[in-house]
């Protein structure tokens, strides 16, 4: 069964039968029929689809943001922004995929030579729990205005946000005469996956989640010669420099470390502040982290939910641990609270030094972890000792030099004295073990496209 359990109180929220192999095959039949004609459909058929998506997403806000606060331990009031946020990918990509895919004439020998951009079919999606319908349209929106059809393999610990969002996309193709199985749910355990990828009729895959399992579906993907686009973790830096507008900073950063409880690829997770400026960052940064309350993730006045399970708790809590044990100081935080769910406190660690865990591995939690650099050489020199490279932070009063040495830092997306975010209007992605590929923006329909190449020769006379 797939089993999902409230972290609020460790309780079971929700079952649901995990498909069997041929009702799996049957969905991909499903996904192939559908794309026979969604293919041939025009960009005005798919926006409109994408549209009225949205449009139902707001009406079931209240229904949709409550199944991820039960599932996953949204705070309510983020679980709305990101429904929200999810309904306006699907009407970026509705208002601006036809221009994204407008075909490109190119110079060459021929009458006329171009570039047109052709959909591809059925795409799984492979998806993680920490934002489920915001990785869901950012997945297909995309995918669906470039004519594919989409499979979704979410995780298992969110099954009813898996099915809303196909219910949403199923309800709407009927309302207006679409293909059934444009995006489908694939309610499936992590072992059933490998046969879906194999499948002749699926095309190519997109997976959010780990770096282990980036790695593993890249082989496999790579074996059978499909395209895939990664985004895996990250333990992205924020540079602070002595010139900064230290408050600024501050509430940014604490925003990107606390929202979703920490649990996200792109919050700040090593903070890297210049010796001159770091015990006043430290200073103010703790008196603002302890404002925060953590509580019940249904009362809108809950600003940190818990952690969405409990081995993820335990595996945040032995980073601590090892971390202080390494010699980094715990100003705040840093004991598991004795009651019940899965939630940790927002912690502060300081002197934390590269080589320590809390540095050297992804801190997936409410983890403020902060670093002293003796100059921007060192900050620079910190911000790419790691593995990942998924996005960073810069900030000071100085842009030009931050975009000098944007052009530095060794990560897929960089902002200067701003949250880190993603944007359906801007390309979102990782260098190194955080990925390859791109998704949003212009950059994101282009993944899973056929990019054809036509040549016309010259006229033949009558």
């Amino acid at each position: 069964m797939l089993v999902a359990t409230n972290p609020y109180n460790g309780q079971e929220a929700h079952r649901f039968p995990p498909m069997e192999d041929q009702q799996i095959a049957t969905a991909i039949d499903t996904s192939v029929e559908a794309f026979r004609h969604w293919k041939l459909s025009d960009f005005k058929e798919r926006s409109e689809l994408l549209k009225k998506v949205a449009e139902r997403m707001r009406q079931d806000k209240e229904r949709l943001a409550m199944l991820m606060t039960l599932e996953m331990g949204k705070p309510i009031t983020e679980a709305y922004g990101e429904v929200e946020k999810a309904a306006w990918c699907a009407e970026h990509y509705a208002e601006h995929g036809e221009t994204y895919l407008t075909p490109v004439s190119l110079p060459s020998d021929a009458t006329h030579s171009y570039v047109q951009h052709l959909p591809l079919g059925p795409v799984l999606g492979i998806l993680p729990w920490n934002a489920p319908f915001w990785l869901a349209l950012r997945f297909s929106a995309p995918a669906i205005m470039a004519g594919n059809t989409c499979l979704m393999k979410h995780d298992e610990h969110v099954p009813a946000c898996a099915q809303a969002i196909a219910d949403v996309f199923a309800e709407v193709s009927e309302k207006i005469g679409a293909p059934q199985g444009l995006m489908q749910n694939l309610p499936i355990h992590r072992e059933q996956v490998e046969a879906v990828i194999r499948h002749d009729a699926v095309q190519a895959v997109s997976l959010t989640g780990s770096s282990r399992a980036g790695s593993q579906v890249a082989s496999l993907a790579a074996s059978l010669i499909k395209p895939a686009v990664l985004e895996l973790g990250g333990s992205d830096p924020s540079l602070v420099f002595a010139d900064a507008d230290l408050d600024a900073a501050v509430e940014a950063l604490t925003i990107s470390r606390i929202i979703n409880a920490g649990q996200s690829c792109i919050a700040a997770k090593r903070l890297i502040v210049e010796e001159s400026v770091y015990d006043e960052f430290v200073e103010k940064l703790h008196a603002r982290l302890v404002t925060l309350k953590m509580g019940d993730p249904t009362d809108p006045q809950t600003q940190v939910g818990p952690i969405a399970r409990k081995d993820l708790r335990d595996g945040l809590h032995r980073q601590v641990e090892m971390t202080i044990a390494q010699g980094g100081k715990c100003l705040l935080g840093g004991e598991i609270p004795d009651h019940p769910g899965f939630f940790y406190p927002v912690t502060l660690l300081v002197d934390v030094t590269p080589e320590m865990q809390a540095s050297c591995e992804e801190t997936f939690g409410p983890i403020a972890v902060v670093m002293k650099a003796h100059s921007e050489e060192h900050a620079l020199e910190m911000a790419n000792d790691t593995p990942y490279g998924l996005a960073a932070s810069i900030w000071t009063a100085d842009v030009k030099k931050a975009q000098q040495m944007a052009s530095r830092i060794e990560a897929g997306q960089v902002t200067i004295n701003g949250l880190v975010k993603t944007d359906p209007r801007l390309p979102s992605g990782g260098i190194k073990r955080s990925g390859y590929g791109r998704e949003l923006g212009p950059h994101g329909i282009m993944e899973f496209v056929n990019v054809q190449q036509v040549w016309v020769g010259p006229k033949v006379n009558d």
